[in-house]
């Protein structure tokens, strides 16, 4: 299963349900690539579909594992990711909806993926770390100060 399948999900069939009916879907892949620099492994999210009378909400929380590089030694490290939101895809012809954000397909497709992808890149880290006491590189010859001395840094 692709990126895209993975997250395209039909609600069409919760519009001719009664106002309340909830639906929840989990979703897994081991990796998701949400584009050239940015991938997901073990992507897990739990989604909570909701028939309100605006349309449908969406209540979404997700998880994975992200590769970094850390800004003080630039080792690779892993970071784990959550986001948890919530969307209203609206019903197009109520008029109370005409300023929604969003709306919903006429084929009742709901595609998950840019919610995604812009969720969960707000949650990397700006300055990255392997570990809060990471000790950098020597300025001077560029040694990694976590793994090695230099004559620049003696050991303490």
């Amino acid at each position: 299963m692709n990126n895209k399948d993975l997250f395209r999900i039909n609600v069409g069939h919760l519009l001719n349900q009664a106002v309340g009916t909830i639906r929840e879907i989990d979703l897994q892949s081991p990796r998701v690539e949400i584009d050239s620099d940015f991938k997901l492994e073990n992507f897990k999210a739990m989604v909570r579909l909701n028939r309100v009378q605006q349309g449908i909400l969406l209540q979404m929380s997700c998880e994975g594992d992200t590769e970094t590089e850390c800004v003080r030694c630039l080792t690779p490290c892993t970071h784990h990711l959550s986001a948890e939101f919530e969307e209203l895809y609206a019903l197009p012809h109520l008029r109370q909806n005409q300023d929604a954000d969003n709306y919903l397909p006429e084929n009742g497709m709901i595609d998950l993926f840019p919610l995604v992808d812009e969720y969960m890149t707000m949650e990397i880290p700006i300055k990255p770390l392997c570990a809060e006491s990471c000790r950098g590189l020597c300025q001077e010859c560029g040694a990694n100060l976590n793994s090695e001395t230099c004559e620049h840094h003696p050991q303490k």
